[in-house]
């Protein structure tokens, strides 16, 4: 077993050091903590959203934000779409295809920043959410996995992390991305108390 745990290990260390070498999505992160920035500032509100593991990034990502990353600060305008009456009112009355769109109509603004986390990049709720998020002016921030998806094709700025054959190497990087648009945020907002 002790094998297998040097196996996963060295596993993840070569996905990391592929991102790491991965001048795109190194850009591409710095550009999406540059609109997270800019929209906070703005008083713009940040929301995200993703299924299953994606969901669960897709709320530390916002507790983070309007709670405490590393720093004594302000509360920031972030939002995970996650309210389970939500979730399940409009899945029951137009379809799971529908739960994050249908927040976004409801709440999102010109100017407003939606973080949409999809290791596929083909989910059709998230991709539903996009197009509702593109409609209203809001920039869209992809987290996906594979290159050249119909997500990454719509959203103004999409960072890939591809990991390997399975999603949780995948999702493992999407966390540490996570990390580093808050970090960026943090550092962009508040900076000169950035220790």
């Amino acid at each position: 077993m002790k094998s297998h745990v040097r196996a996963s290990l060295e596993e993840a260390q070569v996905a990391l050091d592929s991102l790491l070498s991965n001048d795109a999505a190194l850009e591409a992160i710095t550009e999406a903590g540059r609109l997270l920035a800019e929209t906070l500032r703005g008083d713009g509100r940040v929301f995200s959203c993703g299924n299953g593991g994606s969901m669960c990034d897709a709320m530390h990502f916002a507790e983070e934000l309007s709670g405490r990353y590393r720093l004594e600060r302000r509360a920031l305008a972030a939002t995970a779409i996650s309210d389970p009456s939500h979730l399940s009112c409009v899945a029951n009355d137009y379809g799971y295809e529908q739960v994050f769109a249908r927040y976004l109509e409801a709440h999102a603004r010109h100017g407003d920043c939606l973080l949409a986390i999809s290791t596929s990049g083909t989910s059709k709720n998230i991709l539903a959410a996009a197009y509702v998020a593109r409609e209203r002016g809001v920039h869209i921030l992809a987290l996906t996995g594979k290159p050249d998806t119909p997500l990454g094709r719509i959203a103004t700025v999409e960072i890939c992390t591809p990991g390997g054959r399975f999603a949780d190497r995948v999702q493992e990087l999407h966390i540490k991305v996570i990390h580093i648009l808050i970090e960026l945020v943090e550092r962009q907002l508040f900076g000169e108390t950035y220790t």
